[in-house]
């Protein structure tokens, strides 16, 4: 019988075989709270809306960094099939 590591994230309770998967999963988790917070906080809209801006947001974080550097069109490819990655796809 062999034995697996994993690392369960307290967030949402996903699984994950490494660490770093794991810690990078919780970060994103932790900024799409805080982007939700912010949405909240200065716009009047249903909590379940603010929270998939909040994670959209937060997944697609490289791609935005980019954009606000100088590449706007990169924002349009948010969500088309060829750049969607299913975020739980590491999770056990």
């Amino acid at each position: 019988m062999s034995i697996t590591p994993m690392w369960r994230v307290d967030r949402d309770g996903s699984m994950f075989t490494d660490k770093k998967s794991a810690e990078e999963h919780d970060r994103m988790l932790e900024l799409a709270a805080n982007l939700t917070t912010l949405l909240e906080d200065h716009f009047t809209m249903d909590e379940q809306l603010a929270e998939d801006i909040g994670l959209l947001l937060s997944r697609n974080k490289d791609i935005l960094s980019k954009a606000f550097k100088g590449k706007p069109d990169l924002v349009l490819e948010i969500g088309k099939p060829s750049d969607e990655k299913d975020p739980d796809s590491e999770a056990a």
